[in-house]
């Protein structure tokens, strides 16, 4: 695996690293971790590779490791959102797979580019929506297919941070609050892609008009640090998308909530172990990570036994496992591709410019499923 961005002082590219070598299916061996040269050979020598393979620019890392034997396979793209077309692109057209950070890019303008680049490239492009990676995600989503929740009727899904509440200071804060680097969305764009995403995911319903209200809450921000879209989705479910990175004291509280005809399920990222199934009848059952009870779809992705608990990194992990099942040839169904990338942009773009506009219920352009 080559990696783009991830330097120094970067919170996700180490997560990714340690995400896709879990297994040992995949090995970071080469990247272009900044765009200084100097500071990219010192995060390969911090990586532990070779730190000639810490190179300066794309052109140069894509022409050396044509050359090796043992030259990278694919390359993971970390960058802040408007590096991703760029990047995204050149190693599509250097003839390399990618697996991206979310979003899919910056705007919903260099997302259309990108979707032609990679139907004319004809490689695999994945994204890491990395709560879909979450074995009891994917049991929720199995058992409401299977219809244990009857017909759907409501879905609420939260995610409250609270660490931009005060002056945007750091690396990590100070790209996502500048809309040159951002994009359009801020909050709705870094966390409230996520929420959408993992919405339409665990209940197989995609969303069909959106009522947004977006705030700039602290002073002299220039893009939104909290979020209220109201939902409506094709099957005439309700739903509400909360995020906000002001509510003070609040660290990474991703929760869903699913309310169908017969019962209701709930899932929360800080106790992403268990699943709690409420039924019609007044009983409630829990599911737990590891029970024997689970299907397939959390079952092959879980690692340790039950009361083990598994996480953030082990989630991440799996999209690089479903990741490199897709380089084998093999099919890897509930990895996030092109489909959820393109879905994500239009949700982040409808909802900024109808805020915008005060534009009311406004209809989410009707998208074919499409796949890389």
């Amino acid at each position: 695996m080559g990696m783009i961005g991830g330097g120094p002082g970067a919170f996700i590219g180490p997560i990714h690293r340690i995400a896709a070598e879990l297994d040992r299916e995949i090995e970071l061996v080469a990247g272009v971790f900044s765009s200084d040269s100097g500071r990219s050979r010192q995060a390969a020598v911090d990586y532990a590779i070779d730190p000639e393979r810490g190179y300066p620019d794309l052109a140069t890392m894509f022409s050396a490791e044509r050359q090796r034997d043992d030259g990278m396979d694919f390359v993971c793209v970390v960058t802040p959102n408007h590096n991703h077309l760029p990047s995204v692109r050149a190693a599509l057209e250097a003839g390399y797979p990618v697996i991206s950070d979310k979003p899919m890019t910056a705007t919903l303008a260099e997302a259309k580019e990108l979707a032609a680049t990679v139907g004319q490239a004809g490689r695999p492009y994945a994204l890491t929506f990395t709560y879909t990676g979450y074995p009891l995600v994917r049991e929720m989503r199995e058992r409401i297919a299977a219809g244990a929740l009857g017909g759907l009727r409501k879905v609420v899904v939260e995610y409250p941070q609270g660490w931009l509440a005060g002056e945007a200071e750091g690396k990590q804060a100070e790209w996502r609050v500048d809309p040159a680097r951002a994009g359009a969305g801020g909050c709705i764009g870094d966390i409230g892609v996520h929420a959408f995403n993992l919405a339409e995911f665990v209940t197989g319903q995609r969303v069909s008009q959106v009522f947004p209200d977006l705030a700039a809450v602290v002073p002299g921000r220039k893009l939104d640090d909290d979020c209220t879209v109201l939902l409506r989705f094709e099957n005439g479910m309700r739903g509400v998308l909360l995020a906000s990175q002001i509510e003070v004291g609040e660290l990474n509280g991703l929760r869903i909530r699913v309310y169908g005809e017969s019962g209701g399920m709930v899932w929360h990222q800080e106790t992403p172990n268990t699943v709690t199934w409420h039924k019609i009848d007044g009983k409630t059952e829990l599911l737990r990570a590891g029970d024997s009870s689970l299907g397939p779809a959390a079952t092959s992705v879980t690692r340790t036994p039950g009361g083990h608990p598994e996480g953030y990194l082990e989630a991440f992990a799996n999209l690089y496992r479903d990741f490199a099942a897709l380089l084998r040839g093999q099919d890897a169904p509930m990895l996030p591709g092109l489909d959820e990338g393109m879905r994500s942009m239009l949700f982040i773009d409808t909802s900024v410019s109808a805020n915008a506009e005060q534009a009311g219920w406004t209809q989410l352009p009707r998208q074919e499923r499409i796949s890389a």
